[in-house]
């Protein structure tokens, strides 16, 4: 897919991969966003589960008589974060301003919902985003929605656009950072230049699994979370198990949206830094994007995960959170 945005040159002093991880995911955000409207979307049970879970969403909605023509954006957060994430009110903002209703999704379990779903979140919960996306059409009649995604929830979107293949209401797609072939990436992530990322994940990971077994007992043993030191030893001790998978291994190859990305029918972009510190693609996932008219791959040799911080110019309005920009511009041209 021809797609043209302005070159991405990283922010003075942060040309490292590392340095703009670090400082573009901890820099406190500009909220100018109206307060927003708290509603919960029920999503179908996970595998071990015959009860229904729930997902919390954060809407900002265009004035009424507009709200259904508007493009409506469903902004869907990564791994431990939540829909209070600086990268998603940052996106929030700048779609918000640019005419678009914004939904600030929580995958379910995050952002302090740990009590409406007696499952676990994972990657391969694809489901729960189309659940959103056809619920929030159907009450409010939504003509044109447009999918985003971080991180492991730009796997999510990606999942489930590949999956659905086309459908109606959906115009367009965007992964940043997405972490699309999920082994090779858990394995970066334990290599030793990046345990300080991994150290946070598991950490979070692991007190949010505590959590759950306080909450539901009969369901999670506590026990299984002792001595895990890696993230993909959390993935086959306890996400494969509670989760209806074998292993690790299955998985990171039934939840890796790289299955499915030759299916996507629909405008997709993907924002990848060559420097992210842990986020890999394989030559093979790169061949099924490439073949795809639907898809354009911006690869940027500098970025880190999820920064792209680039020279603000605040005379015209830019505040140099590129990715933001840039995937606001394709929306627009989609919607």
């Amino acid at each position: 897919m021809a797609f043209a945005p302005d070159a991405y040159k990283p922010r003075r002093w942060l040309s490292n991969g590392h340095l703009q991880t670090i400082v573009g995911n901890f820099l406190p955000r500009q909220n100018d966003l109206p307060t927003a409207v708290a509603e919960l979307v029920e999503v179908s049970p996970a595998q071990g589960s015959r009860i229904s879970s729930q997902v919390l969403c954060h809407c900002h909605w265009q004035p009424e008589a507009v709200r259904a023509q508007q493009l409506t954006v469903i902004l869907v957060h990564g791994l431990e974060g939540s829909s209070s994430s600086q990268y998603v009110v940052g996106n929030a903002n700048k779609l918000w301003r640019a005419g678009a209703n914004v939904i600030r999704m929580n995958m379910r379990n995050c952002g302090g919902t740990e009590q409406l779903s007696p499952t676990l979140y994972h990657s391969g919960l694809s489901g729960d985003v189309l659940a959103v996306m056809r619920a929030f059409t159907t009450r409010y009649g939504l003509h044109s929605v447009a999918l985003v995604g971080y991180s492991m929830g730009g796997n999510l979107v990606l999942k489930l656009a590949g999956e659905q293949g086309s459908l109606p209401e959906l115009k367009a797609v965007v992964g940043v950072s997405p972490a699309i072939d999920l082994g090779p990436s858990a394995d970066a992530l334990h290599l030793p230049v990046n345990r300080l990322y991994e150290r946070r994940f598991l950490k979070a990971l692991l007190q949010r699994f505590r959590r759950k077994a306080m909450l539901f007992p009969r369901v999670y043993d506590p026990n299984r979370a002792a001595n895990i030191g890696s993230v993909r030893e959390f993935d086959e001790r306890i996400t494969s198990l509670y989760s209806g998978f074998s292993g690790a291994d299955d998985y990171y190859f039934r939840a890796a949206s790289a299955r499915v990305l030759d299916r996507i029918a629909v405008p997709t972009l993907i924002l990848h830094a060559l420097d992210d510190p842990f986020i890999r693609l394989t030559e093979e996932t790169r061949e099924k994007i490439m073949v795809n008219p639907n898809i354009a791959l911006i690869e940027t040799k500098n970025g880190g995960h999820c920064a792209f911080l680039a020279p603000p110019d605040l005379a015209q309005g830019d505040d140099g959170y590129w990715a933001e920009s840039t995937l606001l511009q394709f929306l627009m041209s989609h919607a």
